[in-house]
């Protein structure tokens, strides 16, 4: 049986839902083959998105960690292969906060690889018929603060052994509906499908 910790977020900007937080939500309540799944809902907010989930993986000891989290304007599934060591944004987080040009860690790298696998993930969510593909920037918002944040402590903890990776995902329908303007999205369905699929590769 293998540990699998399963992370959204709560809803941010003008959205008031988020579809990764819906995901995790549902996937609670449902069962996966040999997997004993943990999820949890992570806060909009720099730093302390990274503190909470870096808290749950001592308590939970997951053998893998997949974040989701919404992109609103992406057109599929994106399995996010590097974390920046950036915190940039225009958009302020569920503080208040807008950091511009700061280090998410003073004396670390340029940037950390995620360490799921990304390309055979990416290959086989495609061969179920799901829209999906490699993404190379995750932004510089709060969902790129957690994935350097976290691989930042994983390296210098020696825990290596756990996988993490960051899958971003399209608007819902629902949400696409109510903008003035087009965005793509994904029914819940097949958000879901894509990441069990993850889940599977990389256990």
């Amino acid at each position: 049986m293998k540990k699998v910790l399963l992370t959204g977020f709560d809803p941010f900007g003008k959205d008031k839902i988020n579809p990764a937080l819906e995901l995790i939500k549902k996937m609670s309540k449902e069962e996966i083959p040999d997997v004993a799944l943990t999820t949890i809902s992570l806060p909009v907010v720099f730093g302390e998105a990274i503190t909470e989930l870096i808290s749950s993986i001592e308590k939970t000891k997951p053998d893998l960690v997949i974040s989701l989290g919404q992109a609103a304007g992406r057109m599929v599934v994106s399995i996010e292969r590097i974390g920046l060591n950036m915190n940039d944004t225009d958009l302020a987080d569920n503080a208040n906060n807008k950091p511009k040009d700061e280090l998410i860690a003073a004396n670390g790298p340029a940037a950390y690889f995620t360490t799921i696998n990304v390309r055979k993930t990416y290959q086989e969510i495609k061969k179920a018929g799901i829209p999906v593909c490699i993404s190379n920037s995750a932004g510089t918002y709060v969902c790129n603060n957690i994935i350097y944040g976290v691989l930042h402590h994983l390296s210098n903890n020696n825990q290596n052994e756990i996988k993490y990776g960051f899958i971003h995902i399209p608007y819902l329908p629902s949400q696409a509906a109510e903008k003035s303007k087009p965005f793509a999205s994904l029914t819940l369905e097949i958000i879901e499908k894509a990441v069990r699929i993850a889940i599977k590769v990389n256990i």
